[in-house]
């Protein structure tokens, strides 16, 4: 079976988003690379040298979040708002209302976390980094 890999891009704030998310899912960076560190970082700015070229975190058993800052100057266009959603499949209602309420904190709650009619637990918060992330949890999972 394939594991799917999300990928995020920041304008400029992908350190930051890092630090938050790990405070949230808890982990070590697997990997963390600036633009300096490549090749062409001549090419940039000192402060876009010190811009994330590649981040990775592991989030779960299967799951790494990754990452990276979409720099104009390299011919990057960032879009922030719908383009990306993350589904959270907690192990138990307690867990995905702890993974709620961190995600929360500083974002802003579109669906509260609450039973709905097809019978699971569902909801969705964009997070101060502007990232929406959807939380689902279904009994039938945890048996």
């Amino acid at each position: 079976m394939i594991k799917v890999n999300p990928y995020l891009n920041f304008n400029g704030t992908t350190e930051a988003a890092f630090i938050f998310y790990q405070s949230v899912f808890g982990g070590e960076f697997l990997t963390l690379q600036r633009f300096k560190e490549t090749p062409f970082a001549g090419q940039m700015s000192d402060s876009e040298q010190e811009m994330i070229m590649h981040i990775s975190l592991a989030i779960a058993k299967d799951t790494i979040l990754m990452a990276t800052d979409a720099l104009e100057s390299q011919g990057q266009t960032l879009v922030t708002g719908n383009n990306v959603s993350l589904a959270i499949t907690p192990e138990s209602l307690e867990e995905g209302r702890e993974y709620f309420a961190k995600l929360s904190e500083g974002g802003q709650v579109t669906m509260p976390l609450e039973k709905m009619f097809w019978g699971a637990y569902f909801g969705m918060v964009i997070d101060q980094f502007g990232i929406l992330w959807m939380v689902d949890f279904s009994e039938e999972q945890a048996e």
